[in-house]
């Protein structure tokens, strides 16, 4: 099988010649210019030759055009740090504008993404991240602000979230355009320990929905749910075919979730505890773990989130020879 055909087939739950495997990382200072974020991510396919390339920007791209500042600052992850919050008091929501994904840093993306997927396109599907609007929001105000917001200012950040989506929508539109593959839609805050799942349906799931319009027909969507204690079931009927969360530190875990979603799972590997201080003996009884728990079926071999970019290249090198029979 091709990489488009494996992890076709996973999403199927169809019988494959090996079990699909992708991990990806961020790349800093290299992820402030298309092409120099293209090329990493070029060359990091290159040397693993994973099922699935998902692109991954420093979260700023797409809110850096309403005014976010952001540096660079040595987080092993490899985000960065930020320097300029755009939402200061309430009222500053109320100023966002529908983003054109021609212009500015969003344009920028889109350059990255037509540069990869005019050189590796046809061999890989090529995934572009994109940030959900709670998650923007949370980034333009500041995590310990956002929940404030949420309870005491709705109205406001409302209209924020309908302007975010569909900055989101028509940016994902013109991704599709260029031959992306599909969209790794990151969700952050659909965490019971942050919210409770009437508050993300109201501030969340409502402006997923709307962003996502444009992602109905890309064929290889992924939905990223970070961080613990996760609202699993609020999101099976979400456009994606693919669920990528932290199985081996929150439930479900692949089996259970196994039995819940229809589509692909994303998962089986830590990247702290493993990928970064393991060795291969630990990732292969992950892996074989993780093809236990779903018969080798519909199981794309993954970390919950990116990897460190510290981890050892033999411990990548082990995750992509894992699968192999």
């Amino acid at each position: 099988m091709n990489h488009f055909e494996r992890v076709e087939a996973s999403i199927a739950r169809e019988a494959v010649d090996r079990p699909a495997v992708a991990l990806w990382r961020h790349f800093p200072v290299d992820d402030q210019s298309p092409d120099s974020l293209a090329a990493a991510n070029i060359e990091f396919h290159r040397l693993f030759d994973f099922d699935l390339l998902k692109i991954t920007p420093a979260s700023s791209f797409c809110i850096k055009d309403w005014g976010a500042e952001d540096e660079w600052r040595g987080a092993t992850e490899g985000t960065r740090e930020y320097t300029r919050r755009v939402i200061r008091k309430p009222g500053d929501w109320l100023n966002l504008s529908v983003l054109d994904p021609k212009d500015g840093f969003l344009a920028a993306q889109l350059e990255c993404l037509r540069i990869v997927v005019d050189e590796v396109g046809q061999e890989v599907p090529v995934i572009q991240t994109v940030f959900n609007p709670l998650a923007q929001a949370k980034n333009l105000v500041g995590a310990e602000n956002l929940a404030i917001h949420l309870r005491q200012y709705p109205r406001e950040l409302k209209q924020a979230l309908q302007v975010i989506a569909l900055s989101i929508q028509r940016f994902v539109h013109a991704a599709g355009e260029l031959g992306a593959a599909g969209i790794f839609y990151a969700v952050q805050h659909a965490q019971l320990n942050l919210f409770s799942q009437a508050e993300y349906e109201e501030f969340g799931r409502t402006y997923d929905m709307l962003a996502l319009e444009s992602a109905r027909d890309l064929k290889f969507n992924m939905l990223h749910l970070h961080g613990t204690a996760v609202m699993f079931d609020l999101f099976l009927d979400y456009p994606v075919g693919i669920i990528n969360w932290h199985d081996r530190e929150t439930p479900p875990s692949l089996s259970e979730a196994k039995e819940r979603f229809s589509g692909a799972l994303c998962g089986g590997l830590r990247r702290q505890e493993t990928m970064l201080l393991g060795d291969s003996g630990e990732i292969r009884a992950e892996t074989e773990d993780a093809i236990q728990q779903t018969g080798g079926r519909g199981l794309i071999l993954g970390t919950g989130c990116v990897i460190p970019t510290n981890v050892p290249r033999g411990n990548i090198v082990s995750a992509r020879n894992s699968v192999e029979k």
